[in-house]
């Protein structure tokens, strides 16, 4: 492990204190520990100083070493054992740390790293001339299928090309992170696999049983007959909700001709060809009248195509809307990639 040593006296603040709201939630932590056992809180103290400050200084190592009634040199030994701790200044509007382990390096974290040295710095841990930017390499971040990937702040961004983490740096350095949305930046949800799902795409049918009126009747088989009806009538409900809506619903969306050049529908993240094609069945051919569904066609729509809640979690109304109103531009504009 590399030596790890507090920052030169000349950045060092000459003192720390938390803001009024970071000292009422410092007392309440500590308050969480046993009387003696107080010293618990020393991580959680040092991570919201460095939260409100962006790094942590000597000063605040001893003010808290101080409130937790501990030597300096222990929670020195703390600050400076763990990497989450930044003890030299970074970047006021984002440091980058890129995960440098086997999966993302075998994926291109190498480019990645290229990037923060030709627009942040050559060396990591260090500032660019204005002091908004930093990045550094570290271990493994948890997002190996989706390598490979750099954390910010508390976010990561994960499935990077370079082109996208020059996008994502650039939108930090003017002051417009929250532009960028965190998670993968293809087309996937979370960790599962790029692209529309290819099985269990229908409903699957119930299994089907043997007749059991045959059946020799006993006396311990009479309770069981006896509870069927009841038991069929609670599932009833249940299996009319899950029933296919109609396609003379009045809620089902308007449907249109075919225009001559149709949208590319599949430029929606979670949106693939067997999608496109069920959606052109229902006469859905352009962005702009995905854009406009209401929550009752979306209801209607998710429930005939068994999507399980697939428009809401991938946003599909705000991909089409961006998508009808100024195509990949204007996608890259909203949600910081470009789509699939």
């Amino acid at each position: 492990m590399s030596v790890r040593r507090l920052a030169d006296d000349n950045v060092q603040p000459q003192s720390f204190a938390f803001n009024e709201a970071n000292k009422v939630w410092a007392a309440e932590t500590i308050n969480k520990y046993p009387a003696g056992r107080q010293q618990s809180a020393v991580i959680p103290l040092l991570m919201r100083a460095q939260e409100q400050d962006g790094w942590v200084t000597r000063a605040a190592i001893e003010t808290i070493a101080d409130m937790l009634e501990m030597p300096y040199i222990r929670v020195l030994e703390v600050a400076t054992f763990y990497t989450q701790f930044q003890i030299k200044p970074v970047g006021t509007r984002a440091h980058v740390q890129v995960c440098g382990t086997t999966p993302c390096m075998l994926r291109g974290s190498e480019e990645l790293m290229a990037v923060c040295k030709k627009k942040i710095h050559p060396e990591p841990l260090h500032t660019n001339e204005s002091g908004t930017l930093s990045w550094e390499e570290v271990e493994c971040q948890g997002a190996c299928v989706n390598a490979p990937m750099v954390v910010i702040f508390k976010d990561t961004y994960e499935d990077l090309t370079p082109i996208q983490l020059e996008y994502i740096i650039d939108r930090f350095e003017a002051g417009k992170g929250g532009d960028v949305t965190p998670g993968p930046q293809i087309d996937r949800v979370y960790s599962a696999p790029a692209g529309a799902p290819v099985t269990l795409t229908t409903d699957t049918p119930a299994p089907k049983f043997a007749d059991r009126a045959e059946a020799p009747a006993s006396a311990a088989a009479a309770p069981v007959a006896a509870a069927a009806p009841a038991a069929q009538a609670a599932e009833a409900p249940a299996a009319k909700a899950e029933a296919k809506p109609s396609l003379d619903d009045p809620n089902r969306p308007a449907a249109v001709e075919k225009p001559a050049t149709p949208d590319d529908l599949k430029m929606i993240s979670g949106v693939g060809p067997v999608m496109e094609t069920k959606l052109h069945d229902l006469g859905i051919y352009t962005f702009a009248q995905i854009a406009k569904w209401t929550e009752k066609e979306i209801a209607w729509v998710d429930g005939y195509l068994a999507f399980r809640g697939r428009i809401l979690r991938d946003d599909w109304i705000k991909q089409a809307d961006a998508l009808a109103r100024g195509g990949e531009e204007e996608y890259v504009r909203v949600f910081g990639k470009k789509p699939r």
